[in-house]
Formats: structure tokens, sequence, C-alpha cells
């Protein structure tokens, strides 16, 4: 499967925090005004980038995640940021304080963007640069479950860093900035 490439789209169940496949038809019928307020909601397909960030390496420390991968979804049931980064044992959730990720995140203009549950602020420190791009929250799975299917020694090993790499060059790929239509 290539990133975000799938022949169906998928649904957040909101009550348990989980995605579901649906046929296209299906995932549309949630997608209308007033359908997706139920437990069921489209993952959406937009990838934005915020090119202009302030994110840099004092914040990445405000935010105290351990590891150089981290996404970012606001949960409507908790109303409140869910940190979440990739690890041997699949998605690991910060217990961190949520206010210190809010404040730091409310520097990109995409954390205004951000669809509750179904999208994700998604950011990778690399190379002296932190990268951040609102995606779609399953896409953040999948590279969770890579991660975690390639997982080798204390590091990840050369085989889950070349797909770390591919990972984020596709997603690079298809992010765009964000424009006035995005805000409505």
């Amino acid at each position: 499967m290539v990133l975000g490439e799938h022949n169906h789209r998928h649904l957040v169940h909101t009550e348990r925090r989980a995605l579901a496949c649906a046929c296209i038809p299906c995932a549309l019928l949630f997608e209308r005004p007033g359908a997706g307020s139920g437990q069921f909601r489209t993952v959406p397909d937009r990838y934005l980038v915020d090119s202009g960030h302030t994110l840099d390496d004092a914040a990445w420390d405000l935010l105290q995640i351990p590891v150089g991968v981290a996404f970012f979804l606001r949960h409507s049931d908790l109303d409140r940021l869910v940190a979440l980064y990739p690890s041997p044992a699949g998605a690991t959730e910060s217990e961190l304080d949520p206010s210190t990720w809010e404040a730091v995140l409310a520097a990109s203009r995409l954390a205004g963007l951000l669809q509750s549950d179904v999208e994700a602020l998604l950011l990778r420190r690399f190379e002296g640069r932190i990268d951040c791009y609102l995606v779609p929250v399953d896409i953040c799975y999948e590279l969770v479950g890579r991660m975690r299917l390639l997982w080798q020694g204390f590091d990840g090993g050369a085989e889950a860093r070349a797909a770390l790499s591919d990972f984020f060059t596709k997603v690079a790929r298809r992010a765009r900035e964000p424009k006035e239509a995005d805000r409505t």
C-alpha cells in the first residue's frame, strides 16, 4: 500500500478512537453537513504544509517528545490535544501536559485548521529542522504500523529509517500550503 492511496476510505469511530474501513459511497455519506456529528466521521484526504512555521529545537524541547516524530490530534470527547508517537510497541501516547502542546503548536497556522478526530498535526525533527504538516489521521497510524513492523534494535535500524524517510518524502510531495478555502 502506498501512502494515502486506498481503494476505500476510512472512518474514525470517535468514541472508541478507532479507524474503520468504508466503501467510498458510505464514506461520502458521513461527509455531508451534519452527518459527521455522530460517532463516525470520514477521514479527509488533505495534506497541508506550514513551511513558514516557527517551530524550532527550543519548541520541540518544550513538547518533551522523546523521538523525532510525533502527531497531535484533537480528541473531541476529551476536548484537548492528544500527542502520540511511533514506537516498537505501536502508537505511544504522551502523558505530558496538553496545555504545553497547545501553546507550542498554536504558532503553526495549521493548528487552527485541524479537524477534530480525523486530522493530525504531524511533526518531524530531522537534520536541524522541524517539518510541520496537517494530514489525515489514518496515515499517522499507517506510519506507526510501518515502524512497528520494521523496527530492529535500539534505534530502529536502517530499514525503519529508510521507510521513515520515504514516508516523509511522499507526505511532502502531496502537501500544499493552506489557502483561504481551507479555513472554512
